[in-house]
């Protein structure tokens, strides 16, 4: 017999485990916004207002993940000074 509790347990503390590919989801916005066909000017207006958000979103998400990436390294690197540092004693 199949145990729904436990199944719906186990969906909903993974869930969150995912990876999620920010490119990808900026990249399929920005494409649905592009494809978007407006019939007015404001219509258009907010569209573009919407890329441009997306520019900068775009931007400021690169650049955090820079920064995540140099502090993992520094992490790896005291990591590794602490096991040096056990050993010696």
């Amino acid at each position: 017999m199949i145990d729904l509790r436990r199944m719906t347990r186990k969906f909903i503390v993974s869930e969150g485990k995912q990876q999620v590919n920010w490119q990808a989801l900026v990249q399929s916005i920005d494409e649905a916004l592009t494809s978007i066909r407006t019939g007015s000017l404001r219509d258009n207006r907010r569209v573009e207002l919407a890329k441009h958000n997306l520019k900068e979103i775009k931007r400021h998400l690169r650049k955090a993940n820079e920064r995540i990436e140099t502090l993992e390294e520094q992490l790896r690197i005291l990591e590794e000074n602490n096991n040096i540092e056990k050993k010696e004693k």
